[in-house]
C-alpha cells in the first residue's frame, strides 16, 4: 500500500484514483484534489525529502589543475 502524500490515506498503487512520477519516484492518490494540491506544491508535502542535490566540491587536485 502507499500513502497519499495528501490527506495520509492508504490508496492500493492498482486502483488509486489518480498517480504522479515526480522526481522519479512514483506517488498515489486517493482523489484527483489530492494531485491538484500536490502538483501545485510537491515540497509542502514532501516534508524536505527532495532536497536539491548540493554542488559538488572542489578538490584539492580539481582546484591545481582549474583552467
Amino acid at each position: 500500500m502507499a500513502r497519499d502524500p495528501i490527506c495520509g490515506m492508504e490508496v492500493d498503487p492498482e486502483t488509486a484514483a489518480e498517480s504522479l512520477n515526480y522526481d522519479g519516484e512514483m506517488y498515489y492518490f486517493c482523489a484527483p484534489a489530492c494531485k491538484r494540491k500536490f502538483e501545485a506544491e510537491p515540497g509542502k508535502y514532501l516534508g524536505g525529502k527532495k532536497e536539491p542535490a548540493a554542488p559538488a566540491k572542489q578538490g584539492f587536485w580539481a582546484k591545481l589543475f582549474k583552467g
